[in-house]
């Protein structure tokens, strides 16, 4: 057998046996799978439905004009960009459309739960414009009194909200009135938390924000790849110009494709339902945790930050390595007011997006807590641990059946 698809089949039994705790990921359904790896992948599409630079495009023409039409009714908007390959190009190609180069954004404080294209150093946006912060309040949640106060002071283009890392609902229509009282753009990345959006279990930033940008992947269900919303018919000219030509060639037909069936799953009872489990799992496992005595957030979304440094004496990075050993995949990510590294940090982020989609229950969630819980504190073996773990995924939906 060729080694590439050996690796794949090892990665297919990694999947179904571990437990995938990662909060940006997730598994697709069979024919997002199959769509993405049609031989839509031969098309050369440079351009938009019936302005290719390409001919061949009758057909997908009508899957991007689909994906298209599924996104604008998926979440309710007027115009929709569903060629970006990725969140990141998404949000570069929203902050060209709002503002010119050297522009100001006042975003999160990025070790509160922003993301990288939100103004980090070692990312284009803050090569390319200039980032200011707002930090999360002592409670670890967002002040909108101080939102306010800043951007008053810092009077910035655009103000930028959707998180990482934040395990709270946000007030879309408080951060709107912000924008308004300073003459700023607003800009959302819901990425983390489109899925819940597209279920109505989380307030829309659809009718408020002048650009939304967003994953497919996470908790939409999707293959990955970005897409970008507005109301705004000029600023979708800005957008369309921005993706391509600016930014991006041709886009990827296949994965547009896989887009397009994205939305149109996630229209329904079956998502919805599955939305709700999902958030009441992650609740379960914080409560659980918290109520073992793990210093814990609450969540009200589909993650929440585990203090490992406060709870077990040990770093996000020796936590989630330690875990990877029992088949439970987490990732170390910072905490409100972290004092060691990025490459280290305080805490793990925790979520149940993908477990969730292969089966996981509230008792599930109970168990997962209170393993995470035990072998972080050494009271249970790695052998043990190991056989919670396979009997509990064996009982769940395989991957390559969803």
């Amino acid at each position: 057998m060729n080694k590439i698809f050996e690796l794949i089949e090892q990665e297919q039994l990694r999947q179904n046996r571990g437990i995938e705790l990662i909060a940006s990921e997730n598994y697709v359904s069979k024919q997002i799978r199959e769509a993405a790896g049609s031989i839509l992948t031969n098309k050369y599409a440079e351009g938009y439905p019936n302005k290719r630079y390409y001919g061949g495009c009758e057909f997908v023409d009508q899957i991007e004009q689909i994906a298209i039409d599924n996104a604008c009714k998926l979440f309710g908007c007027k115009y929709a960009n569903v060629q970006p390959h990725s969140g990141s190009q998404a949000n570069a190609a929203s902050y060209r459309a709002l503002m010119p180069e050297g522009g100001k954004v006042l975003s999160l404080v990025l070790n509160d739960g922003g993301h990288l294209t939100h103004g980090s150093n070692v990312s284009f946006s803050s090569h390319f414009y200039e980032f200011v912060f707002y930090p999360l309040n002592k409670d670890g949640k967002l002040d909108y009194d101080e939102i306010l106060r800043l951007a008053e002071i810092e009077k910035p283009n655009v103000i930028l909200s959707g998180y990482s890392a934040y395990p709270y609902q946000i007030d879309f229509k408080k951060i709107r009135e912000i924008c308004d009282k300073v003459g700023a753009k607003m800009m959302v990345d819901m990425a983390h938390i489109a899925g819940l959006i597209a279920a109505n279990k989380h307030p829309s930033p659809v009718p408020y924000a002048d650009i939304v940008t967003s994953t497919t992947h996470k908790t939409l269900r999707g293959p990955r790849g970005g897409l970008i919303l507005t109301n705004n018919e000029e600023l979708i000219k800005k957008i369309n110009s921005a993706v391509f030509p600016f930014y991006q060639g041709g886009p990827l037909e296949h994965i547009i494709a896989a887009k397009a069936l994205c939305f149109e799953e996630d229209n329904t009872k079956e998502f919805k339902d599955y939305v709700t489990s999902l958030m009441e799992n992650t609740l379960t496992c914080s409560e659980t945790l918290r109520s073992l005595g793990a210093k814990a957030t609450s969540s009200e979304n589909h993650l929440f930050l585990l203090d490992v440094m406060t709870s077990f004496g040990i770093t996000g990075l020796v936590a989630q390595k330690k875990l990877e050993e029992i088949g439970i995949t987490t990732n170390k990510n910072m905490i409100p007011g972290d004092t060691l590294s990025p490459k280290e940090t305080s805490g793990l982020r925790i979520g149940f997006a993908a477990v969730t989609t292969r089966g996981c229950n509230k008792e599930n969630a109970k168990e997962i807590a209170t393993l995470i819980y035990e072998y972080l504190s050494d009271k249970i073996s790695k052998e043990e641990a190991n056989k919670k773990v396979l009997n509990m995924t064996s009982k769940w939906k395989q991957i390559q059946e969803l």
